[in-house]
């Protein structure tokens, strides 16, 4: 039996732990607002809220529910947007309506979604959180500016939110409903079956898996990862200040990562990197664990990780651990050392306290992209002798690319834009990439090749200029 809140109703369902969210809330509960679009996470026409419990409050976020299993939602609260229904219109929906920013409306559904699962964040709003809210937004109709006015005029009214009793005051300013209240009471006392079993395939967050296996997963003996709460390690980011050692658990999220604020003080541009990695739903949702194993050439996490030399935890049902170096894992393309019985229980890395890091993404479109090539670098000097580098690309090999050949070129040599030249020619050597529907062969050497000295101008932008890379560049 499956039981959560939806909106501010008690469901307790015997359907199938592999139903998909959106299904069920249209075809079972009939609550049709909420709009079957790409069924990809790309549209944002399905966008729900999901709440759940975090140190005795509820914490909201959005999240596609095409692809999310009923498994994932177990004594959780799922908030539709006729969760929303008060007297009157909330702020957002009237801002919506005053800005005229919805013409045909398949879409405004999802987008009032984001809207209020930005007003219930619990960073300040800005204009430009507001508008990352509806990364995961598609609309084919307004050409978004009316939309983008909207959201700046919401961003104005939550300045006002009172950081004592934001829920009170969300509610009072009819945001939210009065019901809003009583959710976190309601969800300590909820009963809930454990969805994880022993036997099955493994679901994390479910983005890849069900894009690809939908109607395969939904009638399929599943493994739900996020509901073994007995593995907290799984769970949570750990940053150990007496060895300089990262531990993030294998079912934590992207978002989890972008929005730790431990972290980026050893990654100052750790949220620029991450904006980069699909949209806000879908970073809300996809686990680490999930784009390790799924080990994609182009995996935007498998590429930042490996260029910090991160290892994968892995661990059995009869509880026998083992850890395996990230680039080490993969030996054929959808090949791993993973074993059937093995579950990632976390990754770990070194944090980079004296090194240089970089991750760079190019795709046909900046954001919300499958990449082309993605890149990323760690280099630590003494003086300037290289002293330790690690270097990753995506979108250039059959799987995750280490640069083996090229790190051992550089490591112990001084580093000169006559070096960044000459290791650019060995790492284009040793890479084998294919044409295909992102770009050709050539073009994605020339890419990988033209990211390479890009890492260099980003981590020592005063020493290595852009003309004085582009020289070298060019030079025969």
């Amino acid at each position: 039996m499956i039981t959560f809140i939806l909106n501010n109703q008690l469901v307790q369902t015997d359907e199938l732990a592999g139903t998909v969210l959106l299904d069920f809330i249209r075809y079972k509960m009939h609550l049709t607002g909420t709009k079957a679009g790409c069924r990809e996470g790309d549209c944002g026409a399905c966008i729900v809220l999901e709440g759940y419990l975090e140190n005795g409050e509820v914490r909201y976020k959005s999240i596609v529910s095409c692809l999310t299993p009923l498994g994932n939602v177990q004594g959780r609260h799922i908030v539709t947007i006729e969760g929303l229904q008060k007297d009157k219109m909330s702020p957002v929906q009237q801002a919506m309506i005053n800005n005229a920013a919805t013409q045909c409306g398949f879409c405004t559904p999802g987008f009032v979604m984001s809207l209020t699962a930005h007003s219930l964040a619990s960073e300040k709003s800005s204009p430009e959180r507001v508008i990352s809210a509806i990364s995961g937004n598609i609309c084919r109709c307004t050409g978004y500016k009316s939309i983008e006015h909207a959201a700046e005029n919401i961003s104005s009214v939550l300045q006002r939110k009172e950081e004592k009793d934001p829920l009170g005051w969300l509610i009072k300013e009819a945001f939210l409903p009065e019901y809003f209240r009583g959710i976190a009471g309601r969800l300590k006392q909820l009963k809930v079956e454990n969805q994880r079993g022993e036997a099955g395939k493994k679901v994390g967050g479910g983005t890849d898996l069900f894009v690809q296996q939908a109607d395969a997963l939904a009638v399929a003996d599943l493994c739900f990862l996020k509901a073994d709460k007995a593995q907290a390690d799984a769970c949570a980011i750990e940053i150990k200040t007496d060895n300089g050692i990262c531990q993030i658990g294998g079912v934590v999220t992207a978002s989890d990562i972008l929005h730790k604020v431990e972290l980026q003080q050893y990654f100052p541009r750790l949220k620029e990197y991450f904006k980069l990695i699909s949209s806000e739903p879908v970073r809300n949702m996809g686990t680490v664990a999930g784009n390790i194993v799924n080990a994609s050439p182009i995996a935007d996490l498998v590429i930042f990780f490996l260029a910090l030399d991160a290892e994968v935890h892995l661990k059995t049902k009869n509880g026998t651990k083992r850890n395996v170096p990230l680039r080490k894992f993969y030996t054929g393309y959808k090949q791993l050392v993973m074993k059937p019985d093995e579950t990632i229980l976390h990754i770990s890395f070194r944090l980079p306290q004296q090194a240089s890091f970089n991750f760079e993404k190019v795709s046909k479109r900046r954001y919300l992209d499958i990449a082309s090539v993605n890149s990323a670098m760690l280099l630590q000097l003494d003086g300037d002798t290289i002293q330790e580098v690690h270097l990753s690309a995506g979108g250039v090999f059959a799987w995750p690319f280490y640069a083996e050949k090229t790190v051992a070129f550089l490591k112990g040599r001084t580093l000169t834009p006559e070096l960044i030249k000459d290791a650019a020619e060995v790492l284009t050597s040793e890479v084998s990439p294919i044409s295909d529907i992102r770009g050709s062969e050539e073009y994605k050497s020339l890419l990988l090749r033209q990211l390479f000295f890009v890492h260099f101008a980003e981590m020592f932008p005063k020493q290595f200029t852009p003309d004085v890379l582009f020289s070298k560049m060019m030079a025969p």
